[in-house]
């Protein structure tokens, strides 16, 4: 291998170094669900390694009940995963590209793919065990 050819491999790995990190400050600022619409939805779910979107709507029940539970676990999980929240009402386009018909639904990105998939209002321990089994599946850093 020519010296040019090792240079350019040592950057490449130098710049995935460096979006790594890059990745992992932004994630452990983040202790609250950061608000999702139409308009933002791919960049952000793309800009967080784990990700759980929380698809819902302001006159659901169920919604209401797991709301302080999201809030709670962005806290506890800052650093390791971004919650995010999308209002079904105000944001059709997404709900109805990944076919929402029931709320609370809660999905779970990875890399950019939906990889769980968490429906109605579940306890803070089933959320959270989807949360540590997606964690636990590799590196989530690229």
């Amino acid at each position: 291998m020519s010296d040019d050819e090792l240079e350019a491999k040592k950057q490449k790995k130098m710049a995935a170094l460096q979006r790594a990190a890059e990745a992992r400050a932004a994630l452990s600022a983040i202790s609250a669900p950061v608000h999702l619409t139409d308009s933002n939805f791919a960049g952000e779910v793309a800009r967080y390694p784990v990700i759980l979107v929380d698809f819902w709507a302001p006159w659901c029940g169920p919604c209401r009940i797991v709301a302080p539970v999201i809030d709670q676990l962005a806290k506890e999980y800052a650093g390791k995963v971004v919650f995010g929240k999308l209002n079904v009402d105000e944001n059709p386009r997404i709900a109805g590209s990944f076919g929402i018909q029931s709320i609370p639904t809660m999905m779970v990105f990875k890399n950019s793919k939906a990889v769980d998939i968490i429906v109605g209002a579940m306890p803070k321990g089933a959320i959270e065990a989807k949360l540590k089994q997606q964690l636990s599946s590799g590196s989530i850093y690229g």
